[in-house]
């Protein structure tokens, strides 16, 4: 189960660097960036594009290893929980949102709530 859950986070970061870099335009006007200008863009490819691929990268090496399952997780709950609390405290705050922040907030606490059951199993089966 920890390698299917490691799986599906490296795939959709790879999946949405792909979407960021190649439709960076597009995909930063839908969550809420109006104009960017060309440093702005470049920065939106970089953190939205780049940093997710290597997101991506490590949770396929983790994946890929049974050895490092138990970090994966870890990590995964390491990124998600301040994640998902930045998230929603700064939804809360700037009310109203685009619908795909907060689809996208949806997706973050699902992967945290999956990570929390993961460790929590891997607790009790230790």
């Amino acid at each position: 189960m920890n390698a299917i859950y490691l799986w599906v986070n490296a795939a959709i970061y790879g999946i949405f660097a792909i979407l960021c870099t190649v439709k960076a335009s597009a995909t930063s006007k839908s969550i809420g960036f109006l104009s960017l200008n060309n440093g702005g863009m470049a920065e939106y490819v970089t953190v939205y594009g780049g940093m997710e691929l290597g997101l991506g990268i490590i949770f396929a090496w983790l994946a890929w290893r049974p050895e490092l399952h138990r970090t994966g997780i870890v990590l995964a709950l390491a990124l998600y929980a301040p994640l998902v609390i930045f998230r929603w405290i700064s939804v809360a705050r700037y009310w109203p949102v685009q619908s795909l922040t907060l689809g996208t907030g949806a997706l973050e606490t699902t992967l945290l709530v999956l990570a929390i059951a993961l460790w929590l199993a891997q607790r009790h089966a230790v």
